[in-house]
């Protein structure tokens, strides 16, 4: 049973946040207050971007103080799923300083015959709220399924990240276009002579 804070979405955000980042590759999804806004445009639940455009207050304004706190979370974020196979303790230390950094505070809700819990941050930057999202939802998966749910793609040139939800806990890779890569690779290095 999975905790009752841990939405699949907010685990989603946190490998998304991480995976803007490709360091094999050099590129950096996450480098202008654009890219920034499309990030939350796409994770809408999030930040306080959904409620000031729900609100008709219009599009949540974004400066480089918020991508430069965004790019600093998304370290810890990335910290956290590459190195939860080894490091538990050290990344409950990271989640636990981050919540506390982004004011994160459980809050109990109801809707439509329906009660939840949700992590929320007492301040309007979005990187508050990205926090609170993500490194609960990251904290949930651990308490639940624990750390080894969390790790790196183990495709020889790919430092993707990802969280593994599945029944059995074998996942290895990102995606599966890394996992078909190296099933490739593997039946290639058995059928070439030797």
């Amino acid at each position: 049973m999975l905790d009752a804070c841990y939405t699949e979405s907010a685990v989603q955000t946190a490998v998304d946040l991480a995976n803007t980042l490709k360091p094999v590759k050099g590129e950096d999804a996450l480098a202008t207050v654009e890219q920034l806004r499309d990030f939350l445009d796409h994770h809408r639940s999030a930040g306080p971007a959904s409620s000031a455009a729900d609100q008709g207050s219009g599009p949540l304004r974004l400066t480089r103080a918020d991508l430069a706190e965004v790019r600093a979370l998304r370290e810890t974020v990335r910290a956290v799923l590459e190195r939860a196979n080894t490091d538990a303790a050290g990344i409950a230390v990271l989640i636990n300083d981050g919540l506390r950094r982004s004011h994160a505070t459980p809050a109990l809700r109801h809707d439509h015959d329906r009660w939840w819990t949700e992590v929320t941050a007492d301040t309007d930057r979005c990187a508050a709220h990205l926090a609170a999202t993500t490194l609960s939802a990251l904290a949930s998966v651990i308490a639940t399924l624990g750390p080894t749910r969390l790790g790196v793609c183990a495709g020889q040139n790919c430092r993707g990240t990802f969280v593994d939800l599945s029944r059995n806990g074998s996942k290895q890779f990102c995606t599966r276009t890394c996992a078909h890569r190296a099933s490739v690779a593997a039946y290639r290095s058995r059928r070439s002579p030797r």
